[in-house]
């Protein structure tokens, strides 16, 4: 089925990282930063399929699992049988054709930092929705996905874009920055990106540029995925 052929497809990017660098330190998926953009998408009408680096089963990030994260949202989405199976069998990017889909949405989760910044099969099916007329978009700590995506012509996709994602005092205030490994708000300036932010940490964000939509943090992820179908 290709992107012509009838409804609309959400391709979610998730992380198959289970541990900081400090194995005794677990994360994983962030599971209100995919649920709370699946139910928008499902109520739309919307297919949706989920990928990860490695494929396989998707590692769920502990404190996501907790109050006040673990949300109406969060909670159905995992006792839903249909997407704890689907947590359970993502698809490898080899498994993926990118000219099936109209949106690749990467989530986040500390894990991601790890695992999405190299891969150069998303990067590959990142580019080909992009420059195929799709939407490209994360929320949270998926923007790191997109540090190191380039377009056909060799220029940085987030070079002079504008941008959101988690910022680094959010991480701070999240008593992990010393953990993490890089500081991604800061290598996203240093690519060119017009990274944005509120002045208020873990507020809703939403930062739209062209077909190019972030959110900064997890309680962005509606929204997020509300200007999505917005352009849809």
């Amino acid at each position: 089925m290709t992107k012509k052929a009838g409804r609309k497809r959400i391709l979610h990017v998730v992380t198959n990282v289970s541990h900081y660098n400090d194995v005794s330190h677990p994360t994983g998926l962030w599971l209100s930063e995919l649920t709370h953009a699946y139910d928008v998408f499902s109520a739309e009408g919307y297919e949706q399929r989920i990928v990860s680096p490695r494929g396989g089963t998707v590692p769920i990030e502990p404190r996501s699992l907790k109050w006040p994260h673990f949300d109406k949202s969060a909670r159905e989405g995992y006792a839903d049988p249909v997407l704890s199976s689907l947590l359970k069998t993502s698809a490898a990017p080899d498994e993926i054709n990118a000219a099936d889909f109209d949106v690749i949405y990467f989530t986040g989760g500390h894990g991601v930092m790890w695992d999405f910044p190299d891969d150069a099969r998303l990067q590959a099916i990142t580019r080909e929705i992009y420059e195929c007329g799709g939407v490209v978009s994360s929320v949270c700590h998926g923007y790191a996905g997109l540090l190191n995506t380039r377009l056909s012509d060799g220029r940085l996709l987030v070079a002079g874009r504008h941008l959101t994602g988690y910022s680094w005092t959010e991480e701070i205030l999240a008593g992990v920055a010393k953990e993490v490994p890089y500081n991604v708000e800061a290598q996203m300036r240093s690519r060119g990106a017009l990274y944005e932010k509120n002045l208020l940490p873990f507020t809703s964000n939403v930062v739209v540029d062209g077909r190019l939509v972030t959110g900064q943090n997890p309680q962005s992820a509606k929204a997020t995925a509300r200007e999505i179908a917005r352009i849809l």
